[in-house]
């Protein structure tokens, strides 16, 4: 290949990536559900990386727990409400500890994502989201994030507790996959193996459940279980952590009120899932 071709070449993959970013969201920060507004952003939080933490914004169900505040009914769209909770701590305290514990180049930063903003969440291929108990997706919104997850992207769920926050879960899961069964993850599934050995299934307390309530769990959600959807070829598509709270474990692992079984299990949880959606 001559120069004059390969500096061409060189030229369109610069465009093609500048058009690529282009089209993306750019960073927003949100108020907090837990009036965490003034978490100082990181010093490198302009930073481009190779890899995002994308955070799944959503309307709330009527029936949410965290229905109303600051004084009112407020726009999900603006921040505030269920899909903020433990937002941005948990993602930053996170990422931290995904490039401490890989060699991931990771930003620093969430990407706060909503289904609405035309095509840009399939530039984030990765997303989590908690509160799960409290979402209500439009049949749009369940349409396009179908289409994501069926072209590669992955989703992981957090922090919903027994049989009414399931309940109220499934009423949107079922509209993105009517006929697709949510299994437990078996032991030998990849996600649970790529860089830790994941097997003991702790139920994982969120604060609230260690402030002398005399129970670490919600409603009738004793029993921790790691559930999941597959797609045709056996690719875990959906991984959700029903019955624990694993936001709080990264939120307050450098607490040491907070028990570092739960915070090490649940950082844990989140490189392995972080490394899988890069690997399959």
């Amino acid at each position: 290949m001559n120069w004059a071709r390969a500096t061409g070449l060189a030229a369109m993959a610069v465009c093609g990536i500048a058009l690529l970013c282009a089209w993306q969201e750019p960073f927003r920060v949100y108020p907090s559900l837990e009036a965490y507004d003034a978490v100082r952003l990181p010093e490198d939080a302009a930073r481009k990386a190779e890899w995002v933490f994308g955070r799944l914004m959503y309307p709330q169900h009527p029936n949410a727990r965290f229905g109303r505040h600051f004084g009112g009914v407020r726009d999900w769209r603006f921040g505030g409400t269920s899909w903020t909770q433990d937002y941005p701590r948990a993602d930053r305290f996170f990422l931290m500890a995904l490039r401490r514990l890989t060699r991931v180049d990771a930003r620093s930063v969430e990407q706060p994502v909503n289904l609405d903003d035309g095509d840009d969440v399939f530039y984030w291929p990765f997303l989590f989201a908690g509160e799960m108990g409290d979402w209500q997706l439009t049949p749009a919104q369940a349409g396009k994030l179908r289409e994501y997850l069926l072209r590669g992207g992955f989703l992981l769920l957090d922090d919903f507790w027994g049989t009414p926050e399931w309940d109220q879960f499934m009423e949107s899961m079922a509209r993105v996959f009517p006929d697709r069964p949510i299994v437990e993850i078996p032991d030998e599934d990849a996600s649970l193996n790529t860089v830790y050995t994941l097997r003991e299934r702790l139920l994982i307390p969120g604060q609230w459940g260690l402030r002398g309530r005399g129970r670490l769990y919600r409603n009738d959600g004793s029993e921790a279980h790691w559930r999941g959807i597959y797609d045709d070829d056996r690719r875990l598509m959906v991984a959700m952590f029903f019955n624990s709270d694993v936001g709080d474990a990264w939120e307050w692992a450098d607490d040491p009120n907070y028990p570092e079984k739960y915070a090490s299990l649940g950082l844990r949880l989140g490189v392995n899932f972080a490394i899988y959606s890069l690997t399959h």
